[in-house]
Parts: structure tokens; sequence; C-alpha cells
């Protein structure tokens, strides 16, 4: 059984979901598995490279549109062009190993990681006030540890954890509830070096607790959960999918 089976086929049937940074791996799983579940998806990626790339990945009936969650006006216009929102998953991230001690990159990652989390949220907050709705933001197992090759990187997953308890007080006087997934080692492309090398493949499957590295698989079915009213009185936090490896 996977993340979507799980679940009633109709779980999110008229519900409108924005996946931002779903045009790849981890974010068009969860897009592909909202569209499952019955939603209305919109993905979101930052080219349109990406965007075509992704519409050939799928055979869900995913909107994909161009959005640079740095650019705060293009945010806003955004979400202003929306009639409705239940749900906003701020799937969007990078990192630049080795790089990111020099200012500019660390500045830049942060901006994408972090500021756009809140950038977003706060543009989707009018619309999913009035439909009660929810938040997702993704942290990482970084969160709880640390990588000297990726320093903001690893700032930014650590914010994510601390503004999704923020936002969850500011937003929940209204009825709207905000979570974090911290994801751990997935099989994706930002990780292929990991994965694709038999031994540093082997030593981080055996620190988890399952034995094995994660799909993008993995994380759908939490966050359908987090968004469906099983959760109605989950907020404010942080569910660790990683197969047990940070507390290994």
């Amino acid at each position: 059984m996977d993340g979507v089976t799980a679940f009633a086929p109709d779980l999110l049937k008229e519900k409108m979901v924005v996946v931002s940074g779903g045009t790849s791996g981890i974010g068009l799983a969860v897009a592909n598995g909202f569209a499952a579940a019955g939603a209305t998806v919109i993905a979101t990626g930052s080219s349109q490279q990406r965007l075509r790339d992704a519409r050939g990945e799928t055979t869900r009936p995913i909107r994909f549109e161009q959005l640079d969650v740095r650019d705060g006006a293009a945010v806003e216009a955004f979400f202003g062009g929306l009639d409705s929102l239940d749900v906003l998953v701020n799937c969007q991230g990078i990192a630049r190993p080795d790089n990111e001690w020099n200012e500019e990159i660390f500045l830049d990652v942060m901006d994408v990681n972090l500021n756009s989390a809140m950038r977003l949220s706060r543009a989707a907050f009018p619309l999913l006030k009035r439909s009660g709705g929810s938040i997702v933001n993704f942290a990482s197992m970084l969160s709880y540890l640390a990588d000297e090759s990726v320093p903001s990187y690893t700032a930014s997953k650590t914010g994510i954890v601390g503004l999704t308890r923020a936002m969850a007080h500011k937003y929940g006087r209204d009825g709207v509830r905000v979570n974090a997934v911290a994801p751990g080692y997935h099989r994706t492309e930002m990780t292929k070096a990991l994965w694709s090398v038999a031994k540093s493949e082997q030593k981080i499957a055996e620190r988890s607790a399952l034995k094995r590295w994660g799909t993008t698989e993995d994380l759908v079915g939490p966050i359908l959960f987090l968004c469906s009213n099983a959760a109605a009185f989950v907020t404010g936090v942080t569910i660790p999918v990683d197969g047990g490896y940070h507390v290994g």
C-alpha cells in the first residue's frame, strides 16, 4: 500500500492545492499524490524547462505554472489570481554544497528555502482563511543535524521548524493549520551523488532504522494526512520522514 491508496480515493475531492517547487523529485510526487486523492492541483516551478519536463513526467491533470518564489510581486500576483485555495505546500528548496560559505550564495539559498515560505504563506493566507485550509512547509533532517558543506541549507531548514511554530499560532486563530515534514535521505536528483555510489548508499541505509533509503512516495502519505480532516487538531508540528535516520 503506497502513500495514496492508504486513503479514500476522494479524500481531497474539490480541494484546491498549490505545490510550490512541484515540478520535479519530491515536489512532483507530492503534486501527483494530491491529484490522485481528488484535488485540483497547481504545481509551480522556477523555469519553463522544468515545467516542460514535469508535464512529460506525469499523467495526472496537474496545472503547471512558472513562479519565482524570490519575487514578492510575482507571488502576490499569483495568489491574487486564484479564486480559492485549501492547501499550500512549500516544497521549494535548493542546496549549493561547498559554496554556501560565500555570502551571496548563502543569502540566495536562505531566500529560496526560508524567506519564500514566509512570502508564499503570507500571500496565500487570505484564501486559506476563507477555506479553513492548511500549510505544509518542508524542513529537513538537517533541521536537527549539521552539515558543514551546506551552512545555509542547514540554517534555513532549522529556521523552517521555528517559522512553522510561529505561523501555526499566528494563523491558528483564523482556523488555518501550519505543519512541516522533515525528509531524510530520499532518492532524488539532489542526492544522486550519494545513492549512485554503493559505499555511501549502504552507509546511509545502515544508519536509518529501516535500513533503506526513502523514496519520493514515502512523503506523500504524511503530507496528505496533515492536510486532511484526520489532522484537524494537529498544528505547529514537524514530522520527520527519514526512516529514523536523525535518531540513529
